[in-house]
Formats: C-alpha cells, sequence, structure tokens
C-alpha cells in the first residue's frame, strides 16, 4: 500500500454475499447471473445510495459496502432484505435470490479504492453466519442503533468467528414483513430533495481521455471551474462540486442521480488534452424526461481554457434558463488569466486537496498554490487554495509556524481585496481560517457574508457561516445554514464534520439531549478529529453523560498526548462565555490544565 493514499477511520462496514450461489450458478447459470444484476441495477445499488452508502467492491456473489453510521448501514440492509422477500414469494424456493448480510463497526484502512482491517474481517464473517435473507450485526453496531431502527433485535450470544481472536457477540435482526405504508413510502433521502423553484443542476466528473492518468488533475480542475462559473448564475441552483464527485469512478444512472441530488438537469462530459490543444465535450440531460438537451464539443488550444469553459457555461444557461440577462451571463464571465502554467499548478493542488488528508498531501498542495502564485500574482484561486492549506494545518494540530502562517493569512486577505476578486469559493477559503484562527474574525465574516452575496449557490460558505455564528454562541440561524449547505451538496463526503457545528448550536440553545445526539453521529463518522472530538466533550458533559466524555477524552490524549486544557481550545470559539464551558467540560472529562 502506499502511504500516501492510505487512510484510517471508524466506519459501518456491510458485507453481502448470495445464499447458495454456486448451487443457483449450477441450475442456470446465464439466467443467475441476469436475475443478479437486473436485482442489483434496480432494488439493491439505489437502496444503498438512499442510506448514504459507498459500494467499495463488488464480487461475482457479493459486495462489500462502507457506510458512515450503523444507523444507515442496518436501516438500508433491513429494505433491502424485505425488498427481496416481497420479490420472491412468487418465485420457487430453489431459484430464490437470497443475500445474507453482516454488518460491523469497526477500523478500517483506506488504500486507493478498497477497504481494509477489522471492520472489513468481523463483517464478512458475521455475513458467513447470517441465514439467507436475514442479517447478523455485532454488538458494537448493536450498541449504536439501540432504539433508532424499526426491527427486533435477538442476543445470539459470543460467537467464535473463523479468523478472528476473540469470540464476538453477536445480534440477529428479525426483518419481518414491511407495513403497506412502508412498502410504498419513498426512501428519506428522495421524500427530502424536492426540486427547486429554480434550473437545478449538477456536473458530474468528466472523463479524463488524454489516456495518462496524470492528466486526471487537469478533467478535474476543468469541472470544478465549469462548476464555479454555473454556481455564480443566483437564478440556478448549482450542486457543490464534493457532492458530484461522489460519483467519479462509477457507472451511474443518471434518472437515479438526479433524484439523489435533487436536481432536474445533470451536465456530463469529457476532457482530452494533448500537448498544447484541448479538447472538451459536454451533454446535458433532463433526468425528468431522460431527454439530451444537447450534446457539443469545443477545441481549442490550452491558452483558451477558460474560453471553452464558458462557451460550455453559456451553452447550459441556453439550454436550459434562456431567460437570463445577457448583462447577468456577463457579469458571471470570467476574465482569463495570464498563464496556463499556474492554471496546471493549482489543478494539481486541488487533486492534492481532494486526496486522503495527511500532512504530506497537504504540503504539497500548498507548494502547488505557491508555484502559481509566483507565476501570476493575480490568480485569486491560488490563495484560495493555499489558505486552505493553511486551515487544514491549524485544525488536525500539525507542526507549523503559527506567527508565520497568521501574517500569511492577513497577506493573502489584503492581496485578495486589491485583486477585488467576485470568486466566492476564495472568498470563503480564506475567511474561514481568518475566524478559525481568531487572526481577524471580523474580516473573516466580512468575505464569507461577501461570498453568499455574490453566489448563493456557495455550499462552502453556508457551513462556514454557521460555524461563524457557533462559534459566537448561536444557535438556530446557524443550523439553518447548515442545514442550506446540506442541500447544496447532500452527497458531500465531508458533509458530517455539519453534525458537529449542529451538536454545538442545540448546546448553545441548551438543547443538551439533542446536541449529544448530534455528537454521537459526528464521532462515529470522524473519530479523528480533534477539534470535533472536543465539540463532543462538551456537548456530553451539558447532557450530563461524563462517561461518553471521559472515553472520547482518552480517544483525544491518545491522538495527541502532549494536549492540555490551555493549549487545546478548539479553534474559532470567540464567545468568552463559551471558551469558558469548553475549559469545564475539559477539565471534568480529565484532560490536564
Amino acid at each position: 500500500m502506499t502511504a500516501e493514499r492510505v487512510e484510517r477511520r471508524l466506519a459501518a462496514v456491510l458485507a453481502a454475499d448470495v445464499a447458495g450461489y454456486s448451487r443457483l450458478m449450477g441450475l442456470d447459470e446465464e439466467g443467475t447471473l441476469a436475475r443478479l444484476k437486473a436485482v442489483r441495477k434496480a432494488l439493491v445499488d439505489p437502496t444503498i445510495a438512499c442510506h448514504r452508502g459507498r459500494i467499495v467492491k463488488t464480487t461475482g456473489d457479493g459486495m462489500l459496502v462502507e457506510f458512515a453510521s450503523a444507523v444507515d448501514a442496518v436501516r438500508g440492509a433491513v429494505e433491502v432484505q424485505r425488498a427481496m422477500a416481497d420479490q420472491n414469494t412468487s418465485v420457487p424456493q430453489d431459484q430464490r435470490i437470497e443475500f445474507r448480510i453482516g454488518i460491523h463497526v469497526g477500523d478500517i484502512i483506506i488504500d486507493d479504492n478498497d477497504i481494509f482491517g477489522d471492520g472489513v474481517n468481523v463483517a464478512a464473517r458475521l455475513e458467513g453466519i447470517a441465514e439467507p435473507g436475514g442479517v447478523c450485526i455485532s454488538e458494537d453496531a448493536q450498541r449504536q442503533i439501540r432504539g433508532k431502527v424499526d426491527s427486533t433485535l435477538v442476543d445470539m450470544g459470543p460467537q467464535s468467528l473463523k479468523n478472528i481472536a476473540e469470540p464476538i457477540r453477536v445480534w440477529r435482526l428479525q426483518i419481518g414483513a414491511r407495513s403497506s405504508s412502508a412498502a410504498t413510502k419513498k426512501p428519506a433521502i428522495e421524500a427530502a430533495l424536492i426540486l427547486p423553484d429554480k434550473p437545478s443542476i449538477a456536473v458530474l466528473p468528466f472523463l479524463n481521455m488524454s489516456g495518462d492518468p496524470e492528466q486526471e488533475y487537469f478533467a478535474d480542475g476543468t469541472v470544478e471551474d465549469i462548476i464555479t462559473a454555473l454556481s455564480r448564475f443566483k437564478s440556478l441552483f448549482v450542486i457543490a462540486r464534493n457532492s458530484s464527485f461522489a460519483y467519479k469512478g462509477k457507472a451511474v444512472d443518471i434518472k437515479h442521480v438526479g433524484r439523489e441530488l435533487g436536481v432536474r438537469y445533470v451536465l456530463e462530459g469529457s476532457v482530452r488534452k494533448a500537448g498544447g490543444h484541448l479538447r472538451i465535450t459536454g451533454q446535458l440531460i433532463d433526468v425528468t424526461t431522460g431527454a439530451h438537451l444537447w450534446a457539443d464539443r469545443f477545441d481549442g488550444a490550452l491558452e483558451d481554457i477558460f474560453a471553452l469553459q464558458d462557451r460550455v457555461t453559456q451553452q447550459v444557461i441556453g439550454a436550459i434558463a434562456p431567460e437570463i440577462e445577457r448583462a447577468e451571463i456577463d457579469r458571471a464571465s470570467r476574465k482569463p488569466i495570464r498563464s496556463v502554467d499556474a492554471v496546471t499548478e493549482c489543478y494539481r493542488g486541488l487533486a492534492h486537496l481532494h486526496s486522503p488528508t495527511s500532512p504530506e498531501n497537504n504540503d504539497a498542495a500548498l507548494q502547488h498554490f505557491m508555484n502559481a502564485m509566483a507565476v501570476d500574482p493575480a490568480f485569486p484561486l491560488a490563495y484560495g487554495g493555499a489558505a486552505g492549506c493553511l486551515l487544514i494545518r491549524r485544525m488536525n494540530r500539525w507542526p507549523a509556524d503559527i506567527p508565520a502562517d497568521d501574517a500569511q493569512l492577513l497577506a493573502f486577505a489584503e492581496r485578495i481585496r486589491e485583486l477585488r476578486t467576485d470568486d466566492a469559493s476564495v472568498l470563503t477559503a480564506i475567511g474561514m481560517p481568518l475566524f478559525y484562527a481568531l487572526v481577524d474574525c471580523d474580516a473573516g465574516i466580512e468575505l464569507v457574508d461577501r461570498a453568499i452575496q455574490l453566489n448563493p449557490n456557495c455550499a462552502a460558505a453556508y457551513v462556514t457561516r454557521g460555524f461563524f455564528k457557533v462559534w459566537d454562541g448561536g444557535s438556530d440561524t446557524a443550523i439553518a445554514d447548515f442545514e442550506q449547505s446540506m442541500r447544496l451538496s447532500p452527497r458531500d463526503s465531508y458533509s458530517v464534520t455539519r453534525a458537529f457545528g449542529i451538536a454545538l448550536a442545540h448546546y448553545n440553545a441548551g438543547r443538551f439531549g439533542e446536541a449529544a445526539n448530534w455528537a454521537d453521529k459526528s464521532v462515529r463518522a470522524f473519530p479523528y478529529y480533534i477539534s470535533g472530538l472536543n465539540v463532543a466533550v462538551v456537548c456530553y458533559v451539558g447532557a450530563e453523560r461524563l462517561e461518553d466524555a471521559q472515553k472520547i477524552m482518552a480517544d483525544i490524549r491518545r491522538l495527541s498526548p502532549n494536549l492540555r486544557v490551555s493549549t487545546n481550545m478548539p479553534g474559532g470559539v470567540r464567545s468568552p462565555e463559551l471558551r469558558m464551558k469548553f475549559r469545564e467540560a475539559l477539565l471534568k472529562a480529565g484532560m490536564p490544565e
């Protein structure tokens, strides 16, 4: 495994296979494969997606799926098994496709597109002891779903599993039949994501047609720029980059993508970069009808990249919102920068930023952004990217020259003012660390407010403003910002970090039980994020869950043994009253002074 691409985290893992697969294949190999493929496409894959699962890999008769929470994993498994039971009622017993499912919450290692570790091993063994059509879960998973799923749990006691050192207590879910109302009810994610009252669009990652994997960063950067260009139109509703890129490398059903993201239109395409020549192709689909509204290709010199991207953007505008005034189109059009080398450096920096978070990736990204500044000092994206790197370094408590970083942030903010940029993502990227590091909170607020005014589609700006509010002691208006960010980016792999913000908002409002529930969600998804774990501690203390607060404190001390209360105040907390509450909670949970 290549160290720079390895990530470790806690996750809910679901393992599934087809009971009696060899027998079914012996009876009718082609028919079994066709039926299994149809079941997956029509039922299994959409259900997993609706419950926010990520299919890591599939085998001939099975699959491995990662979920952010055990609740999502169990609900998805139950829905699949109930639907399969309904489907099998008219199928002879010896011809039925029946899944066995195992679920465990544990540590996993992510390497490229695969996962390993105890979380995977235990889930696979639990699947092996499940009955056809059944679900077995570990005690770790059972603790997290108690009272949260509509299924009865049967205690199977400690079970000795193959190649697992110690016996594990296992629980079996009694699936039961679906009620008529449940059978007809749409998945929650579809019910929640109704179409906005203005044209709505998602731009999927474009295919890299260059024949060179190293050019992947260029295709991704091109798509990010097209998303940014579209999002500047206040007359449109545009899904954020992180949610669009959740589909990267996957064969997708465009109609399903539209339902899942709550948009009417989807843009897909490809990028080919060869020497000094660039070709962008695109096709726009109305997912409500499946109709292709247009398809075209755009050729030009590499130096024309922004002009080509603007042509794609204007084609989209003309197809879905022709009533948009020429003046708005002109305002949203970019001025081409002077150097393609600066574009390339920024795209390389973005590729490292979107890779698994590590000091090495962060440092590499920062260097690329600094290179872009050196080539073109008037390129706003380079300053925003570099500020984001400094923020990530601060949030993860990585070694840094703090005074030098703070001075750099102030210099970036001043340069952005001089350039008078209207790029909301850049304004947000600089505003966030100014507040988080308490370098210039008022300037951070001003930049992010301006970002939202310029671009109401900027999901990052809403989540940032939400954090500003909770760090100042706010509550319900902050939750509204977090929710708007979620709607603009419903498939964002980092969206669960908003759960920390929502937890703190409920805490500020005195709703300690609700705060602790949100802290539960956030800790399960991000068990290594120290700033978030601090939020969980204060929420658990507020809810009088001192034992849970002490467990989280033990995790914090393992992650960073030298931390003290005096050096561990969560970034961004400006309210003196809230800072005092954090201090008292950290001490109560066992952190040294």
